[in-house]
């Protein structure tokens, strides 16, 4: 079965509101094995709403709108509805008479604005709205069913739960759609597509499609089964696959970060880490303690953003930083070595580098060039990062603290 989802409203259109609606509604159809075909957002305009009710009731077996069931002008959806289905609005007494019982529990007079949400199209019928004056709509026919509910988000959901989600998981039979996420840094996207090859072909079950964001790629694997047993070998097995084919480029799953896994890592080790910054502010430390349970492998760490404090706080040479500059190898090398040190722990990370927007000195030093260093027992290794000048120096600090974070995870596992 296939879904769409009609979101109505100017304040959408024009980006004054946040459409979490859509959002909401395509889990709970997916879940139930719906595909969900589009999401649709149109304006306060009759003509344009009657004529996206029009073509996704060609489209799909299940059409879910929210918005334009209000008092006021602007609420269209109603006239839309009887527009697309060549109807006349109504009255419906039922409707009429809830709408009473809402303002007589209020002590208040109805007003006449009010009426106009007692209509209907002629051979629809009324959904009820136990939590506001909005009623909403249901048209049924042999091709499907298409639902008017309200914008209103509590009112919008109390009515799916109750009206609408146990007619559609009879009509699903029992099919069951679930999903995994899994999350995968250090490897571009062209070259994840080009791995996974044919488990991305259009059509296929599972669904495998990749998307970026601040340089971790995510993998979405959607299985749709008759049940939920079905769908749960499906999906066990694509996410297997997915795994073996990109090995340790894959760091995690769902809610997961690269911090939150570095943890569970030292935490099973038993290890102990401290951090040495300066181009990153303390945002390493910060992720690394953002992690509940996180006292249990995190000692300290240091903000060395003056090079004196570089010196003083970790024993960095002078003539190191004069020499090579703060933005360097050895100096990274230096601040975790001597990171390492100075806290006692077992693996120290740092980060040197420039995040701009200035500072840079293309081309040797351009802005977006970082040092990451890893010290543990017995030797210490650097990373030379160029992230590149179109980065925000947000952007810049971000993606260090990915690279020292990813490049400690990987020791954790070379290292078992």
């Amino acid at each position: 079965m296939n879904a769409i989802i009609i979101s109505i409203g100017t304040e959408l259109t024009t980006g004054q509101c946040l459409d979490t609606n859509a959002h909401w509604l395509s889990e709970r159809l997916t879940d139930l094995g719906l595909r969900i075909l589009s999401h649709i957002t149109v304006s306060d305009d009759v003509t344009q709403i009657a004529e996206s009710f029009q073509r996704a009731m060609t489209e799909a077996n299940i059409v879910i709108t929210t918005g334009g069931l209000g008092p006021t002008p602007d609420d269209l959806s109603r006239e839309a509805l009887a527009i697309a289905l060549k109807e006349p609005l109504e009255i419906d007494d039922l409707a009429f008479k809830q709408l009473e019982s809402f303002f007589i529990r209020l002590q208040r007079p109805m007003p006449d604005s009010n009426l106009c949400q007692a209509k209907r199209p002629k051979n629809c019928e009324i959904i009820p709205n136990p939590r506001g004056t909005a009623p909403g709509i249901v048209h049924s026919s042999q091709s499907g069913h298409f639902f008017l509910l309200p914008g209103v988000p509590s009112e919008m959901k109390a009515m799916y739960e109750q009206s609408i989600e146990p007619l559609v998981r009879k009509l699903s039979d029992g099919a069951r759609t679930i999903k995994s996420r899994l999350l995968v840094y250090g490897m571009s996207e062209a070259r994840i597509g080009d791995t996974l090859g044919n488990l991305m072909e259009p059509g296929r079950n599972p669904s495998v499609g990749t998307s970026a964001a601040d340089g971790v790629i995510s993998i979405r694997i959607v299985a749709r089964g008759k049940n939920d047993a079905d769908a749960q070998i499906l999906l066990k097995n694509d996410v297997s696959e997915v795994k073996t084919r990109l090995g340790k480029a894959v760091f995690g799953e769902d809610e997961d970060s690269l911090a939150s896994v570095v943890g569970q890592m030292l935490l099973e080790r038993g290890l102990t880490v401290a951090t040495a910054e300066s181009c990153t502010g303390g945002s390493v430390a910060k992720r690394l303690t953002d992690v509940p349970g996180s006292s249990g492998y995190f000692k300290e760490g240091f903000i060395l953003y003056h090079n004196s404090t570089k010196t003083a706080r970790l024993g960095v040479p002078d003539d190191l930083i004069e020499r090579d500059g703060a933005v360097s190898e050895s100096v990274a090398r230096a601040m975790a070595e001597g990171c390492r040190e100075v806290s006692g722990c077992d693996i120290s990370i740092s980060t040197t580098g420039i995040a701009g927007p200035g500072g840079g000195q293309p081309p040797d030093k351009p802005v977006g060039l970082v040092y990451v260093g890893l010290a543990r027992e017995g030797t210490t290794d650097v990373r030379r990062l160029v992230l590149g000048d179109h980065l925000t120096r947000e952007e810049v600090r971000d993606r260090s603290c990915k690279a020292v974070l990813n490049m400690l995870r990987l020791w954790l596992i070379e290292s078992r």
